[in-house]
């Protein structure tokens, strides 16, 4: 993990890629949902990044699903 001056981010393609190649639209669904507490990301000239910690820190805190 990196600290707060060496944070590490990444782009909504990788992002998207990270969790099995989700749509957009799931993506939009996820940042429009408060009960899912998914990270914002950060704008810039029209691109969202994330930083790689919150996502990380986010996967974490999710509830996992037992093999069946």
């Amino acid at each position: 993990m990196s600290d707060q001056n060496t944070a590490e981010y990444i782009i909504s393609a990788k992002l998207r890629a990270r969790f099995g190649n989700i749509s957009d639209m799931t993506l939009w669904r996820w940042l429009h949902d408060p009960a899912l507490n998914f990270p914002r990301p950060i704008v810039i000239n029209g691109r969202r990044y994330w930083r790689e910690d919150e996502i990380f820190a986010w996967e974490q805190s999710r509830p996992r699903k037992e093999a069946a």
